[in-house]
């Protein structure tokens, strides 16, 4: 947790921060199931809300960990620390593939990714750690401009990692990201990431911003995982794109 000097430290940061505008691209949803819509329209909303640690300021506004995304998966793995490279490589050694998932093919891998461990940047929530993982019954997008994707690691057909993300115009947005604590040394989480990257390149050729929560606000060894990745803080203007 942040003291109250780091917070206004990074509060006096905040005003060099590179800025960038993304285009939610709400008009395309009209193309799509309602689901999308409604989606979109709810992630501007929290935009559009007050941070709760600094109300003066919008929440997703300052320090976005953000990763503008080259226009290949060649150039975003060249661009990375090549920590993040080395992890990858060992995880593709080891024998660990990348694919899109059918979510409620593995619940049962993703509540055993969950009770793996009760701690990651801090304590899990017990509804997390024990509860069940609930079916997703999102409709299939009709489009490659609103989604909401799951990508995993799998190995001999067990589940090691898994995200769960919002295609949203210009922006995918990490929304859920869990390794199994047991293959963490296998570079599963950061080959998950780098392989994503690729993903987004080639199926959703709208999307330029690769968006991994905020940056402020989480401990330093999070924020240099961040880094490793290319996620860094940005100030972003978000437009609904009606």
């Amino acid at each position: 947790m942040a003291s109250l000097a780091e917070r206004w430290a990074d509060l006096r940061e905040i005003v060099r921060l590179p800025e960038v505008t993304i285009d939610l691209m709400l008009r395309a949803a009209q193309e799509n199931e309602p689901f999308y819509g409604r989606m979109v329209r709810q992630f501007y909303g929290e935009t559009r809300a007050r941070h709760r640690k600094f109300p003066l300021l919008r929440h997703w506004r300052y320090g976005v960990a953000l990763c503008p995304l080259p226009p290949t998966a060649e150039e975003y793995f060249a661009s990375i620390e090549s920590a993040a490279r080395r992890n990858y490589k060992k995880a593709l050694r080891l024998g660990y593939t990348f694919e899109r998932l059918d979510h409620n093919r593995f619940l049962a891998d993703m509540k055993a990714i969950h009770a793996s461990t009760d701690v990651r940047q801090g304590p899990m929530p017990d509804r997390i750690v024990h509860g069940e993982v609930k079916p997703c019954n999102d409709p299939p997008s009709r489009t490659n401009v609103h989604d909401y994707p799951y990508f995993g690691i799998l190995k001999d057909g067990k589940l090691a990692a898994y995200c769960g993300g919002l295609v949203a115009g210009e922006a995918f947005l990490i929304e859920q990201l869990y390794g199994h604590a047991a293959h963490h040394a296998d570079g599963v989480v950061p080959m998950l990431l780098i392989d994503m990257a690729g993903c987004l390149r080639a199926r959703y050729p709208h999307v330029k911003y690769y968006v991994n929560e905020m940056y402020y606000g989480a401990g330093e060894t999070m924020r240099r995982f961040k880094r490793k990745f290319g996620f860094a803080p940005h100030k972003v203007r978000w437009e609904l794109g009606e």
